[in-house]
């Protein structure tokens, strides 16, 4: 489980950030999908046979180069569109998901591309100190979204800026840049999933991993993270990615198929949105008759 969870926990953490504004990212898979192609890409093409070691180190490291800077565009893209005409974030991401795999389908043609470099699948399969690397990537990018999200300007701002973006507005926050910051660090988060997807199982597809984008939303309900913007914390999105890897692992020694899998997903998000609406209302009322206690005092 430590080698795959990683992956949706990045995913999710990307989408937890857009969340927090009040907005969405849809288009992480298309995004992590169309970063690894061209990072495979790079590998495949250019790599020599039989090169020296700091040559082949070089080649990988201009990779991910490559898959960050699609990456930061991609996510630029989103948050500009969001930000500068006011386009349902649903809207944008789920037309830039459609963008950016059609892109990817259009590279590869509909095939996978293989044969990376062995020292590059290490990271994806390698262990050190007895836990594999990707479980690393996975905590050092949460405590960093962490620390990003509780201890920055960055921070306070996209939280107030899911609470109430016209006050966020009149307090001088510079609310179109902050959102494009914002979906620009979701990018980068989906780029690094795309990475250790792609070392994992050692190759890069168009349509790798797009069940992730249903799961992804699912742990952020269980995390709490409001949908309508202004909460969320770290700390809830890894333990709901845990407990979702758990029914997973679950699923698989039942031997539930794909479909009876995907159903299973769509009924909890179903009913953790309901049960998380039924939770809005009652403090809503519970508030406005302490308001009215209050006023009646």
């Amino acid at each position: 489980m430590s080698y795959s969870f990683p992956e949706l926990g990045l995913l999710s953490l990307g989408l937890t950030i857009c969340m927090i504004t009040g907005g969405i990212d849809l288009s992480i898979i298309g995004t992590a999908n169309l970063t690894s192609i061209l990072a495979a890409k790079v590998m495949v093409t250019l790599i020599p046979a039989n090169p020296a070691p700091a040559v082949l180190a070089l080649y990988i490291l201009l990779a991910v180069a490559v898959a960050y800077i699609v990456g930061i565009s991609a996510g630029f893209i989103n948050g500009y569109l969001v930000s500068t005409f006011n386009i349902h974030p649903v809207l944008v991401t789920l037309g830039t998901w459609q963008l950016f795999s059609g892109i990817a389908i259009i590279i590869t043609r509909g095939y996978s591309v293989p044969g990376l470099p062995k020292p590059f699948l290490f990271v994806g399969n390698g262990r050190l100190l007895g836990f594999p690397i990707p479980l690393y990537v996975f905590l050092v990018f949460a405590v960093a979204v962490a620390v990003m999200l509780r201890k920055t300007q960055f921070g306070r701002s996209i939280y107030l800026i899911g609470t109430n973006a016209i006050a966020a507005r009149f307090a001088g926050i510079r609310v179109r840049r902050m959102l494009i910051y914002a979906y620009t660090s979701s990018a980068v988060l989906a780029s690094t999933a795309g990475l250790l997807m792609m070392s994992r199982t050692n190759q890069a597809k168009a349509d790798y991993g797009e069940t992730y984008i249903l799961q992804a939303v699912l742990v952020n309900l269980l995390a709490g993270v409001n949908w309508s913007g202004g909460f969320g914390r770290v700390i809830g999105v890894a333990i709901a990615v845990m407990t979702l890897q758990f029914l997973s692992s679950g699923f698989n020694m039942l031997r539930f198929n794909n479909f009876a899998r995907d159903f299973t997903w769509g009924v909890f998000l179903i009913l953790i949105m309901i049960f998380n609406h039924l939770m809005n209302e009652r403090k809503n009322r519970l508030e406005a008759d302490i308001a009215g206690s209050r006023s009646v005092g």
